[in-house]
């Protein structure tokens, strides 16, 4: 009896030694995000192969539980609810839309796991849950916060001696935020707006706002919304036939930005965290498997990929170094990393801390341009930047 006992236990054991680790996967897979949703579900998963190609963490296999949140925040939420409570996820990487990130990380943090957020940019995504309002963050970011992209907006249309800026964005929670980080870094440097003006997002009339920037004087337009609308804008300024640069965040590095606006798109300057530049061996190795797995010419957007790959790095060392996959010794091994890790966009040395859950920090991004269809490097000195 007890050799059959001792034997059903090693079996349970055994049982429970290959049980796969189970992490939520959210972004909008469908819709007009749906070049950041699935570059950054895509990024993800190259590290998760890679990781369980080299025996997986714990001795568990990675299992990714996807699910397609179409940049909904109340479909982000139930998907949440479901991830967390069904499916049993010990953490979740995901949410490119700002809005679904929101929503949707709450449930982790009243469940006590954490949520890495490898996309979307809101400055208050981070900020939602922090101590001493609450006893511990359980979100974390890989992603330049709109906090840092708009100081850097500003920087590089003052570098270039723009000085009558016209702000444009949607009014997503995205567009909104964004537009108040711009005017905040325009205020920090005594300047304002010739012209500010929020749209609808799917609005395809721009030239309103447009012909109110032109009377105004604008010499540039700095704008916060996502791939369609930038192209509607784009495309409107060449109907105007008003040649005016375009300086954003870094959604303008989107497909379905460069491939709706064509030629109109050349010239638009964003904030970058990684571009499709096989400038260092393990960014080649990244992009050749990217493309060999999915297809293609180009990522649909690299950041997103990117970002991805290393928020999955991340969580993997957080979860070794704490030994378990319990989600406080998660978060606590996520906010005291004791290695480096290196990850497609830079080294990460203690990443987080307990009051600090923002990976990129403000010398880490650099500035891509919109050249032959393609986002390149706009100052050639920053492609001898090493990660």
């Amino acid at each position: 009896m007890r050799r059959l006992l001792s034997l059903c236990l090693l079996i349970i054991a055994s049982a429970h030694a290959t049980e796969p680790i189970r992490i939520g996967l959210s972004g909008p897979f469908s819709g007009g995000s749906s070049p950041m949703g699935l570059s950054m579900r895509n990024g993800i998963r190259l590290a998760a192969q890679e990781i369980n190609h080299q025996g997986g963490l714990l001795g568990r296999p990675i299992q990714l539980i996807e699910r397609d949140d179409r940049g909904r925040p109340e479909l982000g939420l139930r998907i949440a609810s479901e991830l967390i409570d069904k499916q049993r996820v010990v953490a979740s990487v995901g949410f490119a839309n700002s809005g679904v990130a929101l929503a949707s990380q709450i449930r982790y943090q009243q469940a006590r796991i954490p949520a890495i957020t490898a996309v979307a940019t809101a400055h208050i995504i981070t900020q939602q849950f922090i101590p001493p309002r609450h006893a511990a963050n359980y979100v974390f970011r890989v992603a330049a916060s709109d906090s840092i992209q708009a100081p850097l907006i500003v920087r590089e249309a003052l570098r270039r001696g723009f000085t009558r800026l016209a702000v444009l964005s949607d009014n997503s929670n995205y567009g909104r935020l964004g537009q108040q980080d711009l005017l905040k870094a325009l205020a920090q440097k005594g300047m304002k707006p010739v012209s500010i003006n929020q749209f609808n997002n799917g609005e395809l009339d721009m030239s309103v706002y447009l012909k109110q920037a032109r009377a105004a004087g604008a010499q540039c337009i700095l704008t916060y919304t996502i791939g369609p609308e930038l192209a509607q804008i784009a495309n409107t300024l060449a109907q105007m036939e008003w040649r005016i640069p375009i300086i954003g965040s870094w959604t303008l590095s989107m497909s379905n930005f460069i491939d709706n606006a064509g030629p109109n798109a050349v010239g638009a300057r964003m904030v970058q965290t990684f571009i499709q530049d096989g400038n260092t061996p393990a960014r080649l190795q990244f992009i050749n498997l990217y493309l060999h797995a999915n297809g293609g010419l180009t990522i649909p957007s690299p950041p997103s990929a990117a970002q991805g790959y290393d928020s999955m790095l991340l969580l993997a060392a957080a979860i070794r170094q704490a030994g378990n996959t319990d989600g406080p010794a998660i978060r606590q091994a996520l906010e005291n990393l004791k290695q480096p890790v290196a990850g497609l966009i830079t080294t990460y040395r203690k990443p987080f801390s307990a009051t600090d859950h923002e990976a990129i920090e403000l010398e880490v991004p650099i500035i891509g341009e919109v050249r032959q269809q393609q986002v390149m490097y706009a100052y050639p000195q920053d492609r001898l930047r090493q990660p």
